[in-house]
């Protein structure tokens, strides 16, 4: 008996058969693009017909513009290996990926356009794929994956919550906060799986050593210790209570990362790159912790989550699931090894920036400098392989 086709017959543009192909290639590039734009916006010398303030402007297009477009890629090429179900592809993936840009667009000209019609531009992007997940794990009974669809569904609810406050107050705080803490429940929950696993599927061609520890109940309780520091970050970043909490959290997945024998995989610089970005989870909690004391600033745990932890964490599962996707060996290139080692620059030198005030501006230059050189080199070395047909197979 012949087995389940992997994709559908399809015969249109290569970027369209598969989920990862425009997201990978769309998302990094706007990553690219909005931190050139962001720079001269936050030192005065330029400026956009949004109605978001420039740090808002780019925390949304962060959080909703780069990562929720890496999360559509991931997602819906995780989906058919989930649920036994063929990928989305052709018209329907166009939908999605029209709707993202259109966003950026709407976000772009907001002022112009109007707060209301922005909001409903924009939202439908997270709302359209969460409702596409619901549909491919109800229907392929993968009940194990419905943490994915509700997480999907509380960023498109931060998302919407990020326009109604900065419309009501004029700057964004709690649902920027809960937007971060949305994707960063994702990392924790979906990394959880992949850096263990794919660090034991390359150990077991290496000498006998330890391997990572499976998931078990300490990864239950320390996401769950996870959850309920962000919810009390979200509405008290300051304060005993949020220390207290956000150091046990950061306690518990820094033993959770030492369990996965990270420092046995530095000859494989896929794997090892995942280990460091899930690193700055717990470096993020430990900052925070300290934040919530008045000793540093909170701009420095946010972006060791969001430059050290998301960023990196997605270049390196955009670049491996790529190189598999389209036929290619499991190998880091000395390129891509200079991308990761860029985008980890441009996460200390902005964490830094925020703990140095005498030197906020060089180091400001320096992170936003790495992250381009990052974004742009990726984009560079993967719009060939994203754009063709795979060799053979999957993708």
């Amino acid at each position: 008996m012949p087995g389940i086709p992997r994709l559908k017959p399809y015969s249109g543009p290569a970027l369209l058969s598969y989920g990862f192909r425009p997201f990978f290639l769309f998302g990094p590039l706007w990553a690219a693009v909005q931190i050139l734009l962001w720079l001269p916006m936050f030192l005065g010398e330029l400026s956009l017909p949004t109605a978001f303030n420039s740090r808002d402007w780019h925390i949304h297009e962060m959080l909703y513009g780069y990562i929720g477009a890496v999360i559509a890629g991931f997602v819906l090429t995780a989906i058919p290996n989930w649920t036994s179900r063929l990928p989305l592809q052709g018209r329907p993936l166009l939908v999605l990926v029209l709707a993202w840009l259109v966003g950026r667009i709407a976000v772009a000209f907001s002022a112009e356009l109007g707060w209301v019609a922005t909001l409903a531009i924009d939202a439908a992007f997270l709302v359209l794929m969460a409702a596409a997940v619901a549909r491919e794990i109800i229907v392929g009974k993968n009940w194990r994956n419905a943490k994915v669809v509700g997480l999907l569904s509380l960023l498109a609810a931060t998302n919407i919550g990020f326009h109604l406050e900065a419309h009501a107050e004029g700057m964004v705080s709690y649902s920027a906060r809960a937007g971060i803490a949305v994707v960063l429940m994702l990392i924790m929950v979906i990394g959880g799986r992949i850096v263990p696993s794919f660090t034991r599927n390359w150990l077991m061609r290496q000498e006998p050593g330890r391997m990572p520890a499976p998931l078990d109940r300490f990864d239950m309780a320390c996401m769950g210790a996870s959850g309920a520091a962000l919810l009390l970050w979200i509405v008290q970043p300051l304060g005993i209570a949020s220390c207290v909490l956000l150091s046990v959290a950061g306690a518990g997945n820094a033993v959770r990362l030492g369990r996965w024998a990270g420092e046995r995989t530095a000859r494989d610089r896929l794997v090892l790159i995942l280990h460091l970005a899930f690193a700055f989870v717990p470096l993020g909690f430990g900052l925070l912790a300290l934040s919530a004391l008045d000793v540093l600033p909170q701009s420095a745990g946010t972006h060791a989550w969001t430059v050290g932890a998301m960023a990196t964490m997605t270049l390196a599962v955009m670049s491996r699931a790529s190189l598999g996707h389209t036929g290619r060996p499991l190998e880091a290139s000395w390129k891509l090894q200079v991308v990761y080692a860029l985008v980890l620059v441009a996460a200390i030198a902005r964490i830094l920036a925020a703990m140095i005030p005498a030197g906020v501006t060089t180091l400001l230059h320096i992170a936003a400098a790495a992250w381009f050189l990052a974004f742009g080199g990726f984009v560079l070395l993967y719009a060939p392989m994203l754009c063709l047909s795979r060799k053979t197979g999957r993708g």
